[in-house]
């Protein structure tokens, strides 16, 4: 089986539990530390599936020299049916590459939320019986469902919180963390949390790692359900 390409757009931000999902699984993966100067592939049909990690820039800052070549990527690989997935940033960009926009959020997110599944067939097939979940959020902008795509989640904050088109899943939410990674957000962040304070979507750390064990452990059993979901669309050989 080919890998899957993950692409790094912030060391801070790597695959975290979705390249353990890969492993537990046995599907190869490739990691592109774009943040370490590490060029975008050329060709699309080495991989089985591409996946978008986040990051604290823009998808619509052009003046970093990969966006461009990403974007374009992303486009290909919709043009071979190729499977996509998107975390956070991951999922703007995604959004962007097959037609949306991403604009700046109504309310910034920082912390745990419940999401809500969406009442359609499309998002039926993706989460089943699940009817909602408790996701985590940190960001400031937001991305609009693509032409042809289905929302499947949303949330009081976001009502864009995810969406399907095809084979491809691009999320708002962030489902991959661990609980080394949401300290380590809650100890480099604290000043973007202290200085975002009076958003209603953003919680204080000592808020964001309460429970975190028992939150953790439920996240990583809803990314399980939609990471198996998606990886129904890898191509086999």
């Amino acid at each position: 089986m080919k890998p899957v390409a993950i692409f790094r757009h912030a060391r801070s931000e790597g695959p975290a539990y979705f390249a353990t999902w890969l492993d537990g699984r046995g599907i190869p993966w490739k990691l592109f530390a774009l943040d370490e100067g590490r060029a975008v592939p050329r060709v699309v049909d080495k991989f089985s599936g591409l996946a978008f990690m986040g990051g604290p820039m823009s998808v619509n800052d052009d003046h970093l020299p990969w966006i461009r070549p990403l974007l374009a990527f992303a486009r290909e690989a919709a043009r071979r049916d190729l499977p996509m997935i998107g975390h956070c940033l991951g999922g703007q960009l995604m959004s962007k590459a097959l037609g949306g926009e991403v604009t700046r959020a109504k309310v910034k997110e920082i912390g745990w939320g419940d999401v809500e599944v969406a009442d359609n067939a499309v998002a039926r097939d993706w989460f089943g019986a699940v009817s909602n979940f408790e996701a985590f959020h940190w960001h400031g902008e937001a991305f609009s469902i693509p032409p042809g795509g289905t929302r499947v989640l949303s949330s009081v904050h976001c009502a864009n919180q995810a969406f399907v088109l095809g084979k491809h899943l691009g999320m708002q939410c962030h489902v991959e963390m661990t609980e080394d990674l949401i300290r380590a957000w809650c100890k480099g962040g604290a000043k973007e949390i202290e200085a975002s304070k009076a958003s209603p979507g953003v919680q204080p750390a000592a808020k964001i790692e309460k429970n975190l064990e028992a939150r953790v452990a439920a996240l990583h059993r809803a990314a399980g359900r939609l990471y198996d979901r998606w990886a129904e669309g890898l191509p086999k050989g």
